[in-house]
């Protein structure tokens, strides 16, 4: 299987895990390449800490096929230089990513102009890849309903609307400024959002979208119980949303799945600290889908074939382990971290 998004840490942030372990963990998952995010300390948007990153991954020697993301900042000569090296170590780098709006690590450009910009460089470089996406818009956020005591009203910090907005944004900029290459909304966390993208495929706008296990299988409620920290960016939605998201996953209106993973110490979580584990998520959604009677083509779309057609990587089998192992598994990786935001949902 492949994940197409996670949050590997090391270097200054050993101490919420290695490389090692995470692709150890990946793998014991049956996850067997992984695709990890740029907002790294220190990040990775330039040559020297981009080189160094895929070293490292290789000199972890466990078989998982290592690629990731660089990442762009609000500076056209940055913009450049990493177009550069993804054209040159692609598949390595297997495309840039934008937060447009601040989650952890403070990479957002959250003003228009910033992702205009943005746009209009990788245009003027002939830059056509993927572009991925964290679709939050700053200014309809509202930090002043978050209750650090109820993770559950980071929901109301971070609205819905902030999504579908900046949503909305990047569609539209990346037209006006004439980006010829493929946009991926990550993470998912409403309906509606989902609404936007397929009204822009309808006419003709490379894009693709893809769910987390938490958005699928966990709802706001989940987040009321602090031990699980359920807490991450976007946030849990309702009940509606959730189910919403996990019937779209049925239905093959969803891209692929993805995990998000991204751990933490608990001493970070109880400070507010935004991202889960989320390997073992995946097993257990797996689980949840075929229970609902997804095929295993459908599945194989999810969790591979698809990443493969987008980002133009070689076709090889996506093998997805055995319904009796996927619980299992699932227990084994999950108690690698200090906590499991999945907990209750294998009790019910």
């Amino acid at each position: 299987m492949i994940d197409p998004h996670v949050h590997l840490r090391d270097w200054s942030q050993n101490e919420k895990e290695t490389l090692s372990h995470g692709l150890g963990v990946a793998l014991t998952c049956g996850i067997d390449e992984v695709f990890d995010m740029p907002n790294t300390q220190p990040a990775l948007t330039e040559r020297e800490s981009i080189l160094r990153r895929l070293q490292d991954a290789e000199q972890c020697g466990l078989g998982v096929r290592y690629h990731l993301y660089a990442g762009v900042t609000s500076s056209a000569e940055q913009i450049r230089r990493v177009v550069s090296i993804a054209q040159e170590l692609f598949p390595q780098v297997v495309g840039l990513k934008l937060f447009a709006g601040h989650s952890t690590g403070n990479m957002g450009l959250i003003q228009e102009r910033e992702q205009a910009l943005v746009y209009r460089t990788l245009k003027e470089c002939g830059y056509e890849g993927v572009v991925a996406l964290h679709c939050e818009k700053e200014s309809l956020l509202h930090p002043e309903l978050y209750d650090p005591a109820d993770f559950s009203t980071h929901s109301l910090a971070r609205p819905v609307e902030a999504e579908v907005e900046s949503v909305s944004d990047q569609l539209r900029l990346s037209q006006e400024e004439g980006f010829r290459g493929h946009l991926h909304i990550c993470h998912l966390s409403s309906i509606e959002a989902l609404h936007e993208i397929e009204k822009a495929r309808a006419k003709g706008v490379r894009v693709s979208c893809a769910v987390t296990p938490h958005h699928a299988l966990l709802c706001s409620e989940d987040a009321k119980e602090r031990t699980l920290y359920a807490k991450m960016n976007p946030p849990l939605r309702s009940e509606t949303e959730r189910s919403a998201l996990f019937a779209a996953l049925l239905e093959g209106r969803v891209d692929w799945i993805e995990s998000d993973h991204a751990p933490h110490t608990l001493e970070d979580k109880e400070a507010g600290a935004s991202g889960i584990p989320g390997f073992s998520g995946i097993l257990l959604l797996v689980k949840r889908l075929l229970e609902q009677g997804a095929t295993r083509p459908l599945l194989e779309q999810l969790l591979g074939r698809r990443v493969q057609e987008v980002f133009k990587l070689p076709i090889r089998d996506v093998f997805i382990p055995a319904y009796d192992d996927l619980e299992s598994l699932s227990f084994k990786s999950s108690a690698e971290y200090p906590w499991d935001s999945y907990r209750n949902l294998r009790l019910r």
